[in-house]
């Protein structure tokens, strides 16, 4: 789900799973709405979901310098390419005229980017704003430092461009601040922060107040994430946020009905909502060895295991602690859903739940769902005994073992035998370990 920039989660310390926290994102006209409601002072514009609209939205802003930006959860969208054929997501346009023709060729295609994979994000919406014409363009972003367990605002006089590009050529224009939970942002702190972005001396008490305000969003909106790229100063000492990515916490959605009713699910992936909905943290990778573990930290080392015996995994998977056997039957069916997987991995810890129920439930759901993939199960805790002797009894091809490295070991290269025979368009017939 995730489109925050590769810069600001490096900073987060982000893992290649895209962390295992899941975290909303909204379309940047949504995100501007609540920028604006919050003292933010941002482009004047609306959002369009139809040529119409677009036109009518046109028509109202009277203006002959105006910008069409396609409504996608994906980064680099000015760069991206339709598949109406249209290149470039983001648009300078003088008319109604234009602004209607370049939403016909977004709306409801698909854009693909670097970031959103050659399937393309589908674009529900077209974002028709003033352009502006400035003097100056900065970056701020304010996240959550894990390091130091709080609030860390990042800043830079070189906005509106490849902030990645700007950590790598030139780390030194890159500044960031702690802010002290208990305090937030002081007035001082505020002004520190304004003065490293460049703008002129008319422009920072405006900076230092946006500043605050996106603080103040930060903390009352339960965001992980504000990054405006630009935060630009137009001729007139006006200070803009150009351009805005937030991102929120799930675990807080309870507390923000308004944010949560902009939630586009037609830009998640449908596995990861429908397991979102059975009560399962499930994300895709590219990998093939599919993964079905009890615990956000033993899934996180399973499949750094699995990297280190030469496998990928092709999920995360945590089932929590109280799995089930309709638990784990819909966490196959999602794992299973995806042709690239060559064989499943089962790390189970039993601790809340009995190794035996996990061990009844796997059987269960593997005649069931007669897996033709090999399965290697890897079981600790409770009744570990009864359950080996289980799956021992059930005449199943599942590989068994207690040992982590074994385990992954087997489950790689299984996984490679699959994989090879495939390519060749050959059975393979798997026997139980002796």
């Amino acid at each position: 789900m995730l489109p925050r920039s590769l810069f600001a989660r490096r900073l987060v310390n982000a893992t290649a799973i895209r962390q295992q926290c899941r975290n909303l994102s909204l379309h940047e006209y949504r995100s501007a709405q609540i920028l604006k409601e919050n003292g933010v002072p941002v482009p004047k514009g609306a959002a369009a979901t139809t040529p119409e609209q677009a036109y009518e939205i046109a028509k109202s802003l009277n203006l002959e310098d105006m910008v069409i930006k396609a409504q996608a959860l994906t980064g680099g969208r000015g760069k991206g390419v339709f598949d109406s054929g249209l290149k470039g997501g983001v648009k300078l346009i003088s008319s109604p005229f234009e602004a209607k023709m370049y939403a016909e060729q977004m709306l409801h295609h698909k854009l693909i980017t670097k970031q959103s994979g050659p399937a393309g994000k589908e674009v529900t919406a077209v974002y028709i704003v003033e352009r502006e014409f400035v003097r100056r363009e900065a970056y701020i972003c304010i996240l959550m430092d894990r390091g130091s367990q709080a609030p860390l605002i990042v800043a830079s006089s070189q906005g509106g461009m490849d902030i990645e590009g700007v950590a790598k050529e030139t780390p030194d224009a890159i500044k960031t601040f702690k802010v002290d939970i208990h305090q937030g942002v002081t007035d001082e702190l505020a002004l520190s922060v304004a003065k490293e972005l460049g703008f002129s001396a008319k422009a920072v008490p405006k900076a230092a107040e946006t500043v605050k305000n996106l603080y103040k969003i930060f903390i009352t909106k339960d965001a992980t994430q504000i990054e405006i790229n630009p935060l630009a100063e137009t001729t007139d000492h006006e200070v803009l946020a150009m351009d805005a990515k937030l991102a929120f916490d799930d675990n807080a959605s309870f507390r923000q009905p308004e944010v949560w009713s902009y939630r586009d699910l037609s830009q998640e992936d449908p596995d990861e909502i429908e397991a979102a909905n059975a009560g399962l943290n499930f994300i895709k990778l590219d990998g093939t060895i599919g993964c079905l573990v009890n615990g956000a930290g033993l899934a996180m080392a399973t499949m750094d295991i699995i990297k280190l015996y030469g496998g990928d995994p092709a999920n995360f998977l945590d089932c929590g602690g109280g799995a089930t056997a309709k638990t784990i039957e819909k966490a196959f069916e999602l794992i299973t859903s995806d042709h690239k997987v060559t064989a499943i991995f089962v790390n189970i810890f039993g601790g809340i739940v009995r190794c035996d129920d996990i061990a009844k439930g796997l059987i269960a759901v593997t005649r069931h769902m007669n897996i033709n993939i090999p399965l290697v199960v890897r079981l600790q805790g409770t009744n570990v005994s009864e359950a080996k002797q289980l799956i021992s009894d059930s005449g199943l091809k599942i590989f068994s073992y207690e040992d982590l490295d074994e385990a992954a070991e087997k489950v790689c290269q299984l996984a490679k035998v699959v994989e090879m025979a495939r390519k060749i368009d050959v059975n393979v017939s798997f026997e139980l370990p002796l």
